[in-house]
């Protein structure tokens, strides 16, 4: 084979092998890179002035926190028992739903005998189906409250839970937005 020949050749090699890069099983170029192959992607659209924010939460560590072996008795003291069983990430445990939950912090006294008081943070599942007795959070004609939710025989009520309170009725003429349903109440203690 003359030169001429050689070289086409081997550009014809190089071409191909560029035409055709190393692909793992995982869809990358790297060995054991990129999602698995063939697995669908989605475009998400994001507000650029959100997207610190975002490289902030995916950098951040999961927080975990010690979980005892014993119980804690609330009424006559038990032994002592200071073995660490496991630990608990509060984020696993708490948001089974993560990209559907966000936290409101409460004001007003109206579900106080709900155990919700004014300063507490309410971790909200939009997810969840809003039915009959569940703590919601609702936006009336525009106005924002957390409420119990009452459906019985086509009426609609939003409920206090402090009789100092009135019943909110839902009619044709209001707007009514659920934003989702209360799934935990963050109180400080001190």
């Amino acid at each position: 084979m003359g030169f001429t020949a050689c070289f086409l050749l081997s550009m014809i090699i190089v071409r191909k092998s560029k035409e055709e890069p190393f692909m793992s099983p995982r869809g990358g170029k790297r060995p054991g890179a990129g999602r698995p192959k063939g697995e669908p992607t989605k475009a998400v659209r994001l507000p650029l002035s959100q997207l610190v924010e975002l490289e902030q939460l995916k950098n951040r560590a999961a927080y975990q926190l010690p979980v005892f072996a014993s119980k804690i008795q609330a009424g006559f003291p038990s032994p002592a028992d200071d073995y660490i069983e496991g630990y608990l990430d509060l984020n696993t445990k708490f948001i089974k739903h993560p990209a559907s939950t966000f936290v409101l912090q409460a004001t007003g006294d109206s579900m106080v005998n709900a155990g919700i008081f004014s300063g507490d943070w309410l971790l909200v599942d939009r997810s969840i189906e809003p039915s009959d007795g569940r703590i919601v959070i609702a936006a009336v004609n525009g106005e924002l409250t957390v409420k119990h939710l009452s459906k019985k025989a086509g009426k609609v009520q939003l409920l206090p839970a402090n009789p100092k309170f009135k019943p909110i009725d839902i009619t044709e003429e209001d707007e009514m937005v659920i934003w989702g349903v209360v799934t935990l109440v963050l109180h400080e203690l001190v």
